[in-house]
């Protein structure tokens, strides 16, 4: 999914669906970096994107409450 698409989806939902999402992705990282510890993990930028998106929703978010 392209940036741009991501962050207007995002701008787009409230902020119960942006927690969710933000949970959601926590879960994923934790995840990825459970299969990278184990060597299980192909795809290791994955890490980097999820990491990236967390963040992309921490600022949506932030706009959000100071709107």
């Amino acid at each position: 999914m392209k940036t741009s698409t991501y962050v207007e989806d995002l701008n787009a939902k409230s902020e119960a669906e942006l927690n969710e999402e933000l949970v959601s992705a926590k879960k994923e990282l934790f995840n990825l970096r459970f299969q990278n510890a184990t060597n299980q993990l192909d795809n290791t930028s994955r890490i980097k994107e999820v990491r990236r998106n967390i963040a992309r929703i921490q600022t949506v978010i932030t706009q959000k409450a100071n709107a």
